[in-house]
C-alpha cells in the first residue's frame, strides 16, 4: 500500500506542474479536493456506507482538512510556480524529519530514537543523490517559494500525527478520507471566491483540465483511502516515509512510459533510502545487532 501511495501521489508534482500553468493556484488546489470529494462520496454511496455524524469527528475532519490538505496543497503549488518540482519533491522528502521531531514531543508511543533520526537523515540524503546536485543549485533561488514547501511538510507531519485519533473514533478509511477532503472543499471555496473569481478566468486547455482530473481522481481520491487505511495500522512516522518513495515512483514511471533512462545516481539514492527506511523501523539496526550477537556467540564457543 505504501508504494501504492508513493505511485499516485508522486503523480501530484507532475499534474500540479501542468495545471498551475493556466490555473491560479487556489483554484487549482479547490477542484482538486472538491472533484476528489464527490468522487469519494459517490463510491461511499456505492458501497451502501454513510457519513460519519457528530461535531466531534467533523471538528477532527475539519481540522484535518486544513492540515493536510487546505495549507499544504495551497504552498504547494504556490512554490511550484517557482521552483523546480524536483526541488520541491526534495523539501516535500523533509516531512519524516519534522515528523520524527514533532511525534517525540506530541505523542506518548513514538519517541525519538538515534535510529530513527539517522534513517531520516540517510532517506534525505537518498532523495537528494536521486534527484542530483543540478537540482540542489536551485535551492539558492526563489527562498521564499523554498520556504512555503518546507512548511507545507511541517503541515503534512502535524497532518499525520493529528489523524492518530480517528483511529480511536473507529471510522471507516474511506469515511476518514471523504470527511477531510469535503471539509476542506469548504474551507477552500470561499477563498477561490473572493481571490481567484474562477468565473472570469479564461476556459483552460484540455491538457489542464486533464491534469486537474488527475490530480483529483487519482493524486487524491484514490491517494487518501490508502493514506487512512495505512494510517490505521501504522505511526505516523512510518507512514510519512512514503515521501521518500515518490521521487522513486517519479522516475520508474518516466522509465517505463516516457523512455527515460536511469543514472547510477538513480539506483544509489533508491538503496539508500531503502536502508533509511529499515533504519527507521528498527529492521537495520535489528539485523545488525542479530549479526553481532551471533559473531559474539561463535567466537565465545570452545
Amino acid at each position: 500500500m505504501m508504494l501504492a501511495l508513493a505511485t499516485v501521489w508522486g503523480g501530484s508534482f507532475f499534474f500540479n506542474g501542468i495545471a498551475v500553468r493556466e490555473v491560479p493556484v487556489f483554484t487549482v488546489v479547490v477542484f482538486r479536493v472538491a472533484l476528489a470529494a464527490i468522487i469519494l462520496l459517490i463510491i461511499m454511496r456505492l458501497r451502501g456506507e454513510r457519513m460519519p455524524r457528530g461535531r466531534r469527528v467533523w471538528t477532527a475532519f475539519f481540522c484535518m482538512g486544513l492540515l493536510n490538505n487546505a495549507i499544504p496543497f495551497s504552498l504547494i503549488v504556490w512554490g511550484q510556480q517557482h521552483i523546480a518540482s524536483g526541488v520541491a519533491s526534495i523539501l516535500n522528502a523533509s516531512t519524516p524529519l519534522f515528523t520524527v521531531v514533532l511525534a517525540h514531543f506530541l505523542t506518548s508511543d513514538e519517541r525519538m530514537t538515534p535510529g530513527k533520526f539517522a534513517g531520516v537523515l540517510i532517506g534525505f540524503a537518498g532523495v537528494a543523490v536521486m534527484i542530483g546536485l543540478d537540482a540542489l543549485r536551485d535551492l539558492g533561488t526563489g527562498i521564499i517559494a523554498q520556504l512555503l514547501c518546507l512548511a507545507g511538510a511541517v503541515s503534512y507531519a502535524f497532518a499525520g500525527i493529528y489523524g492518530r485519533r480517528f483511529r480511536a473514533m473507529g471510522g471507516s478509511p474511506m469515511g476518514t478520507a471523504t470527511g477531510q477532503v469535503v471539509a476542506s472543499s469548504l474551507i477552500m471555496l470561499p477563498l477561490v471566491m473572493m481571490l481567484d473569481r474562477p468565473w472570469t478566468l479564461p476556459s483552460p486547455s484540455l491538457t489542464a483540465i486533464a491534469a486537474l482530473i488527475g490530480v483529483a481522481a487519482i493524486s487524491t481520491a484514490l491517494a487518501y483511502v490508502l493514506y487512512f487505511r495505512i494510517l490505521a495500522t501504522a505511526g505516523a512516522t512510518n507512514l510519512l516515509l512514503v515521501t521518500f518513495l515518490i521521487p522513486v515512483s517519479a522516475i520508474l514511471l518516466g522509465t517505463s512510459f516516457l523512455g527515460e533512462s536511469l543514472l547510477p545516481r538513480h539506483f544509489a539514492g533508491m538503496a539508500l533510502i531503502g536502508v533509511g527506511l529499515a533504519a527507521i523501523d528498527g529492521r537495520l539496526w535489528r539485523t545488525v545487532q542479530t549479526a553481532i550477537d551471533h559473531r559474539k556467540e561463535r567466537t565465545s564457543e570452545p
